[in-house]
C-alpha cells in the first residue's frame, strides 16, 4: 500500500511539472504573420504587421470591417459581394487573428486601435465607416477616442458595453484559468469547439452557414496561439470595466453616428439591456432583430444605408 502511494504521488507530480511546463511554453508561443486570404496584404503596423484586403471601389466611400474574438477577416465574406458594389471595403486580421501577427503580448484595445490606425494611414483612408462586430467594436471605440479623424461612422454588431450585461459559461472561463487553460487549449477536439461557438449565436443557427469553409470557424479558432486567446480577452474585459463603451462614446469632443445592431435571441448578452445603453449616446440609432437567423439581408442593408445617410448627418 505504501509503494501505491508512493507511485500514485510520482505520477501526479509528474503531471503537475508537465502542466507548469507546458503553461510555459503556450503561454509566450508567438507567430509571425503570413497571408491566408486570396488578394490579402502584409502591412507592417504599430503593434505588428496585420493581414489586410483591400477591395471593391477604389473611389467608394470606406467600411472598415473589423471581426470578433476568435474570428478573423473571412467572417465578413458573405457581406462583400454586396459591399464592394459601392464602397472601397477593408478587411483587417486583428493582432493575434487570422493571417495576423501573434505577439506575446500587445493586445488591448488602444493597442489594437493604434494598430488599426497604422494601417489605415498607410492605405491613405480617412473618414471610414467602422463596422465591429463584438471585439471589433471595443477596438473601434478604442480607435474613435484616439484618432477620431479616421472615425465617420460606427457600425456595433453586437458588442454590450460591459460585461454587466453578459453571462458567460463556466466552460468558456475555464479557458483561462491558470495551467487547466493552457493544457485544454491544446488538446480541446474540433466538435467541442463547434459546441462551444454555438452559444454565441442563435438556438439552432447553423454554424457554418455563410462560409465556403464549413470548417472556418473552428480554423479561425486555431490560428490563435494561447497567449493572444487569453490575453486578448482579458484586455477587452480591463477595457470595458475601466469604463464602459456607451459612456466612452458619449464622452467623445465631437458626435459621431453611430449604429447598434443587435440580434434578440442572443445567449450571451440581455439584448434588449445590451443595446438599450446605447440610446443615450448621441448620434446613436439601435436596431434589435427578432430573427437573426433569416435578416442577413436586413443587418447587411442597414450596414450600407448608415454609411450612406449618416455621412450627410
Amino acid at each position: 500500500m505504501h509503494r501505491r502511494w508512493k507511485i500514485l504521488i510520482g505520477v501526479v507530480v509528474g503531471l503537475f511539472v508537465l502542466l507548469i511546463l507546458n503553461s510555459l511554453v503556450v503561454t509566450n508561443e508567438t507567430k509571425d504573420a503570413e497571408t491566408t486570404v486570396e488578394g490579402a496584404q502584409l502591412i507592417d503596423a504599430f503593434g505588428g504587421e496585420l493581414q489586410v484586403t483591400d477591395t471593391g471601389k477604389k473611389d467608394g466611400s470606406p467600411i472598415v470591417l473589423l471581426h470578433c474574438y476568435t474570428c478573423d477577416m473571412q467572417w465578413w465574406d458573405g457581406m462583400l459581394p454586396e459591399l464592394e458594389k459601392d464602397h472601397r471595403v477593408i478587411r483587417i486580421d486583428l493582432l493575434g487573428h487570422g493571417g495576423s501577427e501573434k505577439p506575446a503580448e500587445g493586445y488591448t484595445m488602444e493597442n489594437q486601435a493604434s494598430t488599426v490606425a497604422a494601417v489605415l494611414n498607410q492605405l491613405g483612408i480617412s473618414q471610414a465607416t467602422v463596422v465591429g462586430h463584438s471585439l471589433g467594436f471595443a477596438v473601434a471605440t478604442a480607435m474613435a477616442e484616439k484618432s477620431p479623424g479616421l472615425v465617420a461612422r460606427l457600425v456595433n454588431i453586437d458588442e454590450a458595453p460591459d460585461n454587466d450585461h453578459c453571462d458567460y459559461p463556466f466552460v468558456a472561463n475555464l479557458g483561462y484559468w491558470p495551467l487547466i487553460g493552457p493544457a485544454t487549449y491544446r488538446v480541446t477536439p474540433d466538435w467541442a469547439v463547434r459546441d462551444a461557438l454555438k452559444v454565441s449565436f442563435a438556438p439552432g443557427y447553423n454554424l457554418a452557414q455563410g462560409f465556403e469553409n464549413p470548417d472556418q470557424p473552428v480554423d479561425s479558432y486555431r490560428e490563435m496561439t494561447y497567449s493572444s486567446y487569453k490575453k486578448t480577452a482579458g484586455d477587452e474585459d480591463d477595457f470595458v470595466s475601466e469604463k464602459p463603451l456607451d459612456e466612452r462614446l458619449a464622452a467623445l469632443p465631437a458626435p459621431i453616428p453611430l449604429l447598434v445592431i443587435y440580434g434578440v435571441e442572443d445567449q450571451l448578452c440581455d439584448a434588449q439591456e445590451a443595446s438599450d445603453a446605447y440610446r443615450d449616446v448621441p448620434g446613436a440609432s439601435v436596431s434589435l432583430i427578432e430573427d437573426a437567423l433569416t435578416v442577413f439581408d436586413v443587418e447587411m442593408g442597414q450596414v450600407r444605408e448608415h454609411a450612406e445617410v449618416s455621412k450627410r448627418l
